[in-house]
């Protein structure tokens, strides 16, 4: 099996903290891809969640569903950066459980 040199990181977020996200992912080097630094897309969704008991949400009440706006920030990092990345994250993101999806890529095109 062939070792993961990348990752694509998809982290969902309220559009308030999006600057603060923009700014902790720069300061690890993530979305650094080639000769270009500072990559990253952003996209408008609607997600859904319910806090269950002993939750303290940072948006919806504890055991009613919740439906709302946010942003989904795509972005490519080294592998080796990860732990790094994710700290920076966890520290601007204001969920009490962030969403990131850490996803394997096995090439990307600047490889």
């Amino acid at each position: 099996m062939m070792n993961v040199s990348f990752f694509k990181l998809e982290i969902f977020i309220p559009e308030t903290h999006l600057g603060a996200l923009q700014a902790a992912l720069y300061e690890v080097d993530a979305g650094h891809i080639g000769n270009y630094d500072c990559c990253l897309s952003c996209s408008r969704v609607m997600s859904t969640w319910r806090p269950l008991a002993g939750t303290e949400p940072y948006i919806g009440k504890e055991n009613a569903i919740s439906c709302e706006p946010e942003m989904k920030v795509e972005v490519t990092i080294r592998a080796e950066r990860l732990p790094e990345t994710m700290a920076a994250i966890k520290r601007v993101h204001p969920y009490e459980e962030p969403v990131v999806n850490v996803i394997p890529l096995w090439g990307t095109s600047f490889q």
